[in-house]
């Protein structure tokens, strides 16, 4: 018997229940939304995917939605493959990387969780399983925080039994920077992880500034310091930094990773599952971190990055927000610092329909 087909594609927007407007180095966020695919096959059986918009081009994400949803309507769906060249052949005019990555991203992501389904198989264990659970870290510290909101949420993520935590940094004064960080490590002691995030907000003096101060209070790693196309910068600041760099969330694709390997500076690779257009692009990123012996960290989506972290032999973790979690039926697992696969098909959870609001065709 063949694979059932995707008969009908559909796209929606939800907001999360914790939403309140942030900031980082570079953005000023008014609102925490997401839009959500189901795709339908013709057997009935629904495959969801999720990303996060924020509040950033949502007539920009329609237009590559309804792009997209012709190419996959039809299509067999395991075809994920398939379904990603084609994508990237139609949108090769305009560019496959940027919105109409995300896009396909999302789609791909629908038509694993279909796949799952119809098997009744979760995604890690039919690609395969080399681990039970991952290290998960407590992501926030919004440089939008007063002082007591930062600690506070530190503060929250060990109670909760996260062993590691991570905040925004990108002031306008390296001094001020360095008073968060001191609350932080004050705040959760000397045997938890403290991570910091600039956002790309720094040029190369101001974050080797931050870097050499901030040695002081043990920080695990600081991620994109700088743009994430100076790949000179980041050659300078690992060799004089004196902690390791991370990076790779803003990546469509391996260039980035391939180019500062190269330069031997790199320590961790951040890979977006949407940014890479799905499972395949996330894969291949892994694939190619482990050839430089770089470990896996990553970025955001820990419903989709946990179960694909499972499967690799370099995953260092995954990172956690709560933003999503009052929008669907099966938080993912987390305990003592440890994000567990879900046993359920799919991707193991759904988003509750009284959350959604339906995109028109």
């Amino acid at each position: 018997m063949s694979p059932p087909r995707v008969k009908a594609v559909r796209f929606y927007e939800a907001q999360s229940p914790l939403s309140r407007p942030i900031a980082d180095a570079t953005h000023q966020i008014s609102a925490i939304r997401f839009v959500v695919a189901r795709v339908i096959l013709d057997t009935g059986t629904v495959g969801e995917g999720y990303l996060l918009a924020f509040d950033f081009n949502p007539q920009a994400i329609r237009g590559a939605l309804a792009d997209v949803r012709e190419l996959a309507i039809g299509r067999e769906v395991c075809a994920t493959v398939a379904f990603n060249r084609a994508c990237d052949q139609a949108s090769e005019y305009f560019g496959s990387v940027g919105l109409l990555r995300w896009a396909r991203g999302i789609v791909n992501l629908a038509l694993w969780d279909a796949w799952g389904r119809h098997l009744g198989q979760p995604v890690w264990r039919l690609l395969g399983s080399n681990a039970e659970r991952v290290p998960a870290y407590g992501s926030g510290g919004w440089l939008s925080y007063s002082p007591d909101e930062l600690v506070a949420e530190a503060t929250g993520y060990v109670r909760r039994g996260f062993r590691a935590v991570k905040l925004k940094v990108g002031s306008r004064e390296c001094e001020a920077d360095i008073e968060r960080i001191a609350k932080v490590r004050e705040a959760v002691g000397p045997h938890v992880r403290v991570m910091i995030d600039a956002n790309q907000g720094f040029d190369y003096p101001a974050a080797l500034e931050l870097a050499k101060r901030a040695q002081a209070y043990g920080i695990h790693w600081f991620e994109e310091p700088l743009d994430h196309s100076d790949f000179d910068g980041y050659t300078a600041l690992r060799q004089n930094a004196g902690m390791a760099l991370a990076m790779g969330e803003r990546e469509y694709d391996v260039v980035a990773l391939r180019e500062l390997t190269r330069r031997n500076a790199l320590d961790l690779w951040q890979p977006d599952v949407l940014r890479l257009g799905g499972v395949e692009g996330w894969l291949e990123s892994a694939a190619v971190a482990r050839a430089h012996h770089l470990p896996v960290l990553a970025h955001y989506y820990k419903e989709y990055d946990t179960p694909l972290a499972a499967t690799i032999p370099n995953a260092a973790g995954v990172e956690s927000f709560d933003w999503v979690d009052g929008l669907i039926d099966r938080p993912l697992r987390i305990e003592d610092g440890f994000a567990y696969p879900s046993s359920e098909p799919g991707w193991g959870f759904r988003f509750k329909d009284e959350g959604l609001k339906e995109i028109p065709a």
